[in-house]
């Protein structure tokens, strides 16, 4: 059992697997595209279908093999999780009251996310950089609050119907320094217009634009840079650890083997030695 196992996992691990793996989550991708065309799926409905059912046995497989091959170890692993779940949603009823379901079949292509190396990266300095980006959006969250209370200070208490829906409290206020924050129609959409009523607008939505547009987006790609410095440095880490490993168990067998040659040779001497 030993032996199926440890053939299982090399199996599972080696590249090609990998890539045939990936190869069949990028074609369900497009399938599943296909199916919502009304035209594709009247021509070559039951052809997709079954390319569908194929590809979830296939992925099916895929995950009942690496169960045998790892047996707990699947469990420890939160990849291994997001694609059993995966494949168990594919599995659930596409019809009556579960008919949403059929709709999350999508949600297979996110395996890629689990199967290539390099998004596991991305995803994983994502992750350690979440500690990060809190603080920042706690600065963040703290300057949009002031900076409402400013606006609707400012612009609210005028009585035009667009002051009104823009700054007249302090919601309006924040959602429209929002829109000015992602640079989506900021000049002629929002600044301009203020500044025809109030000259000086801009000495205030200058500054904004700077601190949360430039500054705040920049601390949050340093953070996540950073993150993603730190979780390859540490994954060279763990495979230079491994790769030690791996030649101290050679050197460990080979020691043993010299030490039964050894062993065997003494034995053999041991009579020869006697008769003479």
């Amino acid at each position: 059992m030993g032996d199926v196992r440890q053939k299982l996992t090399k199996i599972v691990e080696h590249p090609r697997f990998v890539a045939v793996i990936m190869g069949l989550i990028l074609l369900n991708a497009v399938t599943l595209g296909l199916e919502t065309s009304g035209s594709i799926t009247a021509a070559y409905g039951p052809a997709l279908h079954v390319i569908d059912t194929l590809i979830l046995l296939a992925f099916t497989l895929e995950v009942a093999a690496k169960l045998l091959a790892y047996r707990a170890g699947f469990f420890r692993s939160g990849w291994n999780l997001f694609d059993l779940t995966i494949v168990l949603i594919s599995w659930a009823p596409t019809s009556g009251p579960l008919s949403i379901l059929r709709a999350l079949r999508i949600l297979r292509v996110t395996r890629l996310l689990a199967v290539s190396p390099q998004l596991r990266r991305v995803i994983s300095a994502v992750g350690h950089s979440i500690p990060g980006m809190m603080s920042v959006i706690g600065v963040l969250c703290l300057v949009f609050y002031i900076s409402a209370v400013l606006a609707t200070n400012l612009f609210g208490q005028h009585p035009s119907p667009q002051m009104q829906e823009w700054f007249g409290t302090i919601a309006a206020s924040a959602y429209t320094l929002f829109q000015v924050m992602t640079l989506e129609s900021w000049s002629m959409g929002i600044v301009r217009p203020t500044m025809e009523l109030f000259p000086w607008a801009w000495i205030f939505f200058v500054p904004f634009i700077f601190v949360t547009s430039f500054a705040v987006l920049n601390l949050f790609i340093g953070i996540i840079v950073d993150a993603m410095q730190s979780s390859h440095a540490q994954e060279e880490h763990e495979e230079h650890e491994r790769a030690t490993k791996d030649v101290a168990n050679q050197l460990a067998a080979m020691n043993a083997r010299f030490d039964a040659l050894e062993r065997k040779l003494d034995a053999l001497n041991g009579p020869a030695e006697r008769k003479s």
